[in-house]
């Protein structure tokens, strides 16, 4: 069996050394992911970099498959959730010591879990399949 990734683990790793050496840790993310959820307008040129220290952010969540927190940007506060797909790195503000990752490909649109109307989710396949409720 092959083993998991071990970017979350490195990353949720690399963030405590950063606060524990009193830095400021932030992530380079790759905006082009559809699953992503930033504030409109916030990246440049599909790239947008985020400062996840505590006192930046609340409610910090570093899941195996995704990096989620609350923070304010232009005074209003926006729910951010990062698929882990997206965590181009993680460093420090003030030396730049920290990890690059490999850039993945951003999933295509309409790929197998977007469902169109009428489809119940059903491949064929022995995928459970997702639909959105409304």
């Amino acid at each position: 069996m092959p083993l998991s990734s071990n970017k979350p683990y490195l990353i949720r790793a690399l963030y405590e050394w950063l606060l524990d050496n009193n830095a400021t840790p932030y992530l380079l993310v790759d905006t082009r992911h559809r699953d992503l959820r930033i504030p409109p307008n916030i990246d440049k040129d599909g790239r947008v970099v985020l400062n996840i220290s505590p006192v930046a952010i609340d409610g910090l969540d570093m899941a195996n498959d995704y990096i989620a927190f609350s923070a304010r940007f232009g005074g209003r506060a926006f729910d951010i959730y990062l698929p882990m797909a997206t965590i181009l790195a993680i460093y420090s503000a003030d030396d730049n010591e920290g990890m690059m990752f490999a850039e993945e490909e951003p999933p295509p649109e309409g790929g197998p879990d977007d469902d169109g109307p009428g489809d119940g989710g059903d491949d064929g396949g022995n995928r459970p399949g997702l639909r959105v409720v409304k």
